[in-house]
């Protein structure tokens, strides 16, 4: 019996590798446009899917191998930039299966599949912590000191859950919390642990900022996370600072004097 190519469209969608080999081989003196298409474009899904494998299991190889076999805590942090909002540093242990699907730079994954990931990081990892550091302390202490406490905060957070630690893989250049610290440049794309800890911190500050923007609608932080855009400036110039605003780093627009 002749299949119809919406048959065959539909087991092709469906074919893992082995099962799109075994069709291919079926199909290979088959001349219809229809499934000719639709054999391209199953081979097209199937080498994404084999790439996206080989990438993540290089990101949980690369992170091995820096940590020579030792029990790894990755952590990054979300929100160094703004002139609103806190400044959020996750850490978070993963075990090495099952692998979490998707794992990148959380800048890297859409919204909507970034809070799904964050849903299966927390529900997977050995332990995790999320330590927020608040505007006030930052225009206080500044931010290599902030960036420092939260850090630290973050790591510590995560041994109180009795998860021993051998290394600790940071984002970014050194900050010297602890003498296990590996500094990782672009870290979360490179470490699946690090990667972890970028989007749950993400999501958090992300819906932290959605919260805020209820109680301060005028500078629609739900658009712009805290950061200096065009209509988050302008916003400040017409109403001031609000309550979450980093002072410190506002004074171009609220014509503040550093002295």
């Amino acid at each position: 019996m002749v299949q119809t190519v919406a048959d065959i469209r539909a087991a092709l969608n469906a074919a893992d590798k082995q099962d799109f080999e075994a069709l291919s081989r079926a199909l290979v003196a088959d001349e219809r446009k229809g499934v000719k298409l639709a054999l391209a474009a199953a081979k097209r899904r199937i080498d994404a899917e084999e790439a996206e494998c080989a990438r993540l299991a290089g990101m949980y190889e690369f992170q091995n191998q820096l940590a020579e076999g030792g029990a790894i805590v990755g952590l990054d942090e979300v929100g160094r930039g703004p002139v609103a909002g806190p400044l959020t540093v996750a850490a978070v242990v993963l075990p090495d299966n099952p692998r979490i699907e998707g794992l990148n730079d959380s800048k890297q994954i859409k919204p909507d599949r970034r809070e799904h990931i964050a849903e299966e990081i927390r529900r997977c990892a050995s332990a995790w912590s999320i330590q927020h550091v608040d505007p006030a302390f930052i225009d206080e202490h500044g931010m290599a000191h902030a960036l420092r406490t939260a850090f630290s905060g973050a790591l510590a957070a995560v041994e109180a859950q009795g998860v021993s630690v051998d290394c600790v893989l940071l984002d970014g250049n050194a900050l010297g919390i602890d003498p296990r610290e590996r500094n990782v440049v672009k870290g979360d794309a490179k470490c699946a642990s690090i990667a972890a800890a970028s989007i749950i911190a993400k999501v958090e500050r992300d819906a932290m900022m959605c919260e805020y923007a209820k109680l301060y609608p005028e500078y629609g932080f739900e658009h712009n996370k805290g950061y200096a855009s065009a209509d988050h400036i302008a916003a400040i110039e017409r109403a001031g600072l609000s309550p979450i605003h980093r002072a410190s780093f506002c004074r171009a627009w609220t014509q503040e004097s550093l002295f």
